[in-house]
């Protein structure tokens, strides 16, 4: 039940990850990353869970566009641009990729 001296009292936003599951970090040189109809570009696949990737590309792209990512020995991912930082890009993939897939980018064979 609130009282009267707490009804008005400020509370700082939470500091909550949104993300689902844990990333783990990827030193992948040979990902590349592509819009919808359009030639690809080299991207390093920087961390990776099954539901989401950070990539390293020149490619320009903005925050809710689709792209198609390709890892090797994979069929394309399609995945959308959740964030953007000079050089870095933030994507959410359309369906969660497995967990084998994961780990074996999360290994450092490549």
């Amino acid at each position: 039940m609130a009282t009267r001296m707490s009804r008005y009292r400020g509370v700082a936003p939470a500091h909550v990850d949104q993300r689902v599951a844990d990333r783990h970090p990827v030193e992948l040189k040979r990902a590349t990353v592509r819009r919808h109809g359009a030639k690809s570009a080299d991207a390093r696949l920087c961390d990776i869970s099954a539901y989401g990737c950070r990539v390293q590309s020149d490619l320009d792209v903005g925050i809710g566009e689709r792209l198609w990512l390709r890892f090797p020995d994979s069929l394309p991912v399609a995945a959308t641009v959740i964030w953007r930082e000079t050089g870095l890009t933030g994507c959410r993939f359309d369906m969660p990729i497995e967990t084998a897939m994961v780990r074996k980018l999360a290994l450092p064979s490549y």
